[in-house]
């Protein structure tokens, strides 16, 4: 088939994909027309179709795949797809495995990386609760496919696995630099920092918000799956208990960003600040390799800045 990533200015193709999303616009003259997004395993592109009525589209909905041809043009620095045809494809024209984003990485080696973490780790109390979780093979399944978001960064099956990793090595280093940090601590809470997607998640094709993860966030239900796991481990200091909780529910670090409580131990504003480069770091990385080009890429709401690729001209 031919990938997305592929995709050039001009292109014509006719090929099948998954459909992420599909709604209905108007025109300023009033014309309803669709915006779709088109989804592989190596990305996403905007689609439009423009004439609704067109003999050649017929139905079909969010996570249907579908048959599509049309012409790939550039609009404001970005690829977007204009649909000349679409039908549902059928199960003999798509093999699902090339329709799901995955990680750049591979998934084995990224928790091997991760065990080593919690190997590393020298409280018994902390490395048993750690164990918990990830020598769980119902848990550690979950927590290798999931994504780490909806759209905003680590989108993609393993998402949250190259997130908890990058930010645990992130933690890892600022120790090497503040030695006043109690690294066990840190690293706990980093590898557990987002542990409550795996329920606030839904897998992919769909990879959208549960009914648990609208009503309760993945926060609040990472707090629960922790303190659940802590209240089997005999003798888990209470302390400890809270300071890995407070460090759960303040790394989003500001309270308009969703965390209950803003940091008030050192250990909970170096993960908050971990957590906040690497989702940065990522959108960033994600909005370059999308727009094709090396002028100004425009605003981008996630960052709050007009964003723009780094010349390598010196």
């Amino acid at each position: 088939m031919r990938y997305i990533d592929s995709f050039r200015d001009g292109d014509r193709v006719s090929d099948v994909y998954l459909c992420k999303s599909k709604s209905i616009a108007l025109t300023k003259a009033g014309k309803e027309y669709a915006n779709v997004i088109l989804i592989d395993k190596t990305g996403q592109i905007d689609s439009k179709i423009w004439d609704l009525a067109s003999g050649g589209i017929a139905d079909f909905e969010a996570n249907d795949y579908v048959a599509v041809t049309g012409q790939i043009t550039s609009y404001n620095g970005a690829l977007q797809f204009k649909i000349e045809r679409a039908r549902k494809a059928s199960e003999n024209e798509y093999q699902p495995s090339d329709y799901v984003p995955t990680s750049r990485y591979d998934i084995e080696d990224m928790f091997s990386q991760l065990m080593k973490y919690v190997e590393s780790v020298n409280n018994t109390y902390m490395k048993q609760l750690l164990k918990m979780f990830f020598g769980d093979e119902e848990f550690a399944k979950r927590f290798k496919n999931v994504s780490a978001a909806k759209t905003v960064h680590h989108g993609f099956a393993g998402g949250l696995l190259e997130h908890s990793l990058s930010v645990t090595r992130l933690c890892d280093r600022i120790c090497t630099n503040y030695d006043y940090l109690n690294r066990d601590l840190l690293i706990t809470s980093a590898m557990l920092h987002d542990v409550g997607k795996v329920k606030e998640l839904s897998d992919f094709p769909k990879n959208d918000y549960t009914d648990e993860g609208n009503f309760l966030g993945h926060i609040v239900m990472g707090y629960e799956m922790v303190m659940e796991r802590i209240r089997k481990i005999d003798g888990f200091p209470h302390m400890l208990a809270m300071e890995i909780g407070h460090c759960i529910l303040s790394h989003h670090g500001e309270l308009e960003y969703g965390s209950p409580k803003k940091p008030a131990i050192a250990e909970a504003v170096a993960l908050s600040m971990a957590d906040n480069m690497d989702a940065k770091l990522e959108t960033l990385r994600e909005a370059l390799e999308v727009k094709d080009t090396n002028d100004w890429l425009g605003y981008n709401r996630w960052l709050d800045s007009n964003i723009r690729r780094t010349t390598n001209e010196f």
